[in-house]
């Protein structure tokens, strides 16, 4: 007897077993039990937490601009490098330092030798723009288009006004410089070692995603170079090309014409009529003949860099529509004032790369699905 009898450890085992079988866990009264309304929750967290993105991403975009203009910095740090690695066969950080020193020595001479010229013809932009606008409202109310009597002082303070709005996301001349010097400072760390930062993004994604993203930067990093390549190919031609037609043809303020038209050519479009405004108006200042040499120097500069240089780079790169470049251009110059502006072009780029990729994988999915069907 003594020897078929259990031990009392067992028997508490057997004990506590059978009341975990005899109790089951039953769902509380904050427990969702319906799979529906579990599924709509989830559809609305989703959708909340996406809203509660744009809106962390509206109240820092100025930041986010600020990022975006580094690497496109880096972009251009690192075309540079690539460029040069092709002549010169030394280690990636000396040619990015040469590159860097050369920025900076045109930088040096362009404040120092070309900086009380530009100066003193900018001293004198306003005025003679605004009396070439009073010329042609006076010519206008003469010939019976109404009166537009225009007074100087209210035309400079709307101008003033407007440029002060669309600036407002710099903020003053002080944080408009620190801002730059915090693009270039980006830049030159991007451009240093861009795989690190790569790296450091992809290993936040889940490994299945990372191969992808890999593929995806690559092509963007592609793209930004030669967009910036040309962009800066252009900016060179247009801004040299007028300054030397100025000075052939005796335009006042040639060398400021040329720096203005260089440094707008930056933005597609809208930089080239602003321009070309400029120029026309400072050409017919001089005399009829000069203006009309304006309006050809314009066209002809315009045409080479429309018809030679933008294709040239288009083949190689992103082939943007105008019309969306235009488009993408007046909705960020609106909503984000004119760091938007400056950088629709490579923004919208960047969204077509990252959508071709998607379509690519998209299609190779389906091609795989068929396959596997068959």
């Amino acid at each position: 007897m003594a020897a078929t009898r259990k031990p009392a450890a067992t028997r508490t085992a057997a004990s506590a077993a059978a009341k975990a079988e005899a109790h089951r866990e039953a769902p509380g009264p904050t427990e969702i039990r319906s799979q529906l309304v579990r599924t709509e929750l989830l559809k609305a967290g989703v959708w909340i937490g996406l809203a509660l993105l744009i809106g962390v991403c509206i109240v820092l975009i100025q930041p986010i601009l600020l990022i975006f203009a580094g690497i496109v910095m880096a972009s251009m740090l690192d075309g540079g490098t690539r460029l040069l690695g092709r002549v010169l066969p030394i280690a990636r950080g000396w040619r990015l330092l040469i590159v860097c020193l050369s920025l900076l020595a045109f930088l040096i001479w362009t404040v120092m030798f070309a900086g009380s010229q530009i100066a003193d013809q900018a001293a004198t932009l306003q005025t003679v723009v605004m009396g070439q606008i009073e010329r042609i409202a006076a010519w206008a109310a003469d010939h019976g288009m109404g009166n537009f009597q225009l007074d100087t002082k209210t035309i400079t303070d709307n101008l003033a006004g407007t440029f002060g709005r669309v600036t407002a996301a710099v903020g003053t001349v002080l944080g408009g410089l620190t801002s730059v010097v915090m693009i270039l400072v980006l830049g030159i760390f991007i451009a240093i070692e861009p795989r690190l930062y790569e790296r450091g993004v992809a290993w936040m994604l889940p490994m299945k995603a990372r191969e992808n993203f890999y593929i995806t930067t690559a092509r963007m990093g592609f793209t930004l170079r030669r967009l910036m390549a040309g962009r800066l190919l252009g900016m060179l031609v247009e801004g040299i090309g007028t300054w030397l037609a100025c000075l052939a043809v005796g335009i006042p303020m040639a060398a400021l014409m040329g720096l203005l038209t260089g440094l707008l050519a930056f933005i597609p479009n809208i930089g080239a009529i602003v321009s070309g405004v400029l120029l026309v108006l400072v050409g017919f200042s001089a005399g009829t003949d000069t203006g009309l040499w304006a309006i050809a120097i314009y066209f002809i500069v315009q045409t080479v860099d429309g018809y030679l240089i933008v294709p040239m780079v288009a083949k190689k790169t992103v082939d943007l529509a105008p019309a969306l470049v235009l488009g993408a251009q007046i909705l960020f110059g609106a909503l984000l004032g004119l760091m938007g502006l400056f950088l629709a072009d490579p923004i919208v780029a960047m969204i077509k790369v990252a959508l071709e990729r998607e379509a690519e994988r998209n299609a190779g999915a389906a091609d795989k699905k068929t396959a596997a069907g068959t």
